[in-house]
């Protein structure tokens, strides 16, 4: 049996140095009102494991937790003005640097895992956005369309961990090509796009920096056919056509006068044609369509914050608010993948959120608790069993 709770062996996983020194770089605690920097993560990050729809959850919630606050390093629990003033007013840059910094700091110790596409051994990144849609008498800064509010997050995904490498919020109207072009990708990596990417121009930006990428082709792409290649060595039968070509409209081949390389490729489960972009030449067909297959980790990312992570309502309205939201949400799913990594037990992430909710103040060894979900000390698993056998049901 521990001493302390689920949630607070969960804080003390942030390392406390890295985060005093991103606050003072930031000069952070300035005015702190009474809520220090610290104290308003911890009840940010609270807000998302508890899954809390307003300030005044938050704050009953960590009032529930009674004496076993000081394990969290606070003295008094936060009040609503503090942590509604803090999220107007905090930098929301310190959010996003301490998420970089933990990031770095987990993987360290334990390297996130890629799940597929373990032959190619350059970095791969997934670039896409996800709209969230706010109400304009609320939020009336989040232009989207004229009754409609929304927010768009722009997101660079490393699909090692299939965490976030980039994130950007701009007004739901934005065209997903403006936030891209602000996105640094590594010299020698590999990006994978949707066809709402597609600008040549940023392609050709792209390929002079020595980024590979595979995007989607849209159907009315006019080019012009350099060499077809013989597809009857792939093993693989839904490989359509594997082709060099060169752009034939006169606007795209100024924005991109190089080659490129086209391939066509069948779609058993969507049962389409689909038609893949790529400035590398020397990949398999196979490894490019596997590549865009990779593609659907972005959406299952996105699902998974918004299903479990207090991403499609927000506790404030001003722009400041929400991005600390965003980056706390962001905090949270980095602790909860690593979490899943370290765990022997083999856990769905929906799921081990689920059992964190409902478990947050009990108080458990943390790792032992992640390998063995049903583990009690204090209850063996035999009377537990007892509960359930007939001598015990009333009126057997």
């Amino acid at each position: 049996m521990s001493k302390v709770t689920l949630f607070s062996q969960i804080i003390s996983l942030l390392p406390t140095a890295n985060f005093r020194r991103i606050v003072q770089h930031h000069h952070s605690d300035k005015h702190s009102k009474g809520l220090i920097t610290r104290h308003h993560l911890i009840s940010m990050l609270f807000c998302h494991l508890a899954k809390a729809d307003s300030i005044r959850d938050v704050v009953q919630g960590m009032k529930a937790m009674s004496k076993n606050i000081v394990h969290l390093g606070i003295d008094r629990v936060p009040s609503k003005s503090s942590i509604a003033y803090m999220n107007k007013h905090r930098s929301w840059e310190v959010f996003r640097d301490f998420y970089y910094e933990l990031q770095t700091h987990l993987q360290s110790g334990q390297p996130f895992k890629r799940t597929g596409m373990k032959r190619l051994k350059r970095k791969v990144f997934i670039l896409d956005s996800t709209t969230v849609p706010l109400s304009l008498q609320a939020f009336d800064w989040a232009h989207f369309r004229s009754r409609k509010g929304a927010v768009k997050l722009h997101t660079l995904l490393d699909y090692d961990g299939c965490l976030p490498a980039f994130i950007d919020m701009t007004e739901g109207k934005q065209h997903d090509i403006q936030a891209a072009r602000t996105v640094n990708i590594p010299s020698g990596s590999v990006l994978v796009a949707d066809r709402a990417y597609l600008d040549f121009k940023w392609l050709n930006d792209l390929d002079s920096t020595r980024v590979y990428f595979v995007i989607r082709a849209k159907s009315n792409l006019k080019a012009q056919l350099i060499a077809d290649y013989a597809i009857n060595g792939y093993k693989a039968t839904d490989i359509i056509s594997d082709r060099d070509i060169c752009l034939k409209s006169p606007r795209s081949a100024e924005a991109y006068p190089g080659k490129l390389r086209l391939v066509r490729v069948w779609d058993s489960i969507q049962q389409k044609e689909l038609t893949f972009l790529t400035n590398n030449f020397d990949w398999q067909a196979k490894t490019v369509a596997d590549l865009y297959k990779s593609r659907w980790e972005i959406e299952v990312f996105f699902k998974q914050v918004k299903q479990n992570l207090k991403i499609k309502s927000f506790i404030g309205t001003s722009p400041n608010a929400v991005l600390i939201q965003v980056w706390t949400a962001m905090i949270v799913i980095l602790l909860l993948k690593y979490l899943k990594q370290k765990a022997a037990f083999n856990w769905h992430l929906s799921n081990l959120v689920t059992f964190l909710r409902v478990s947050l103040f009990l108080k458990l060894d943390l790792y032992k608790w992640l390998d063995r979900p049903s583990f009690r000390e204090d209850t063996p698993a035999e009377i537990q069993l007892s509960l359930f056998t007939s001598n015990n049901i009333r009126g057997a």
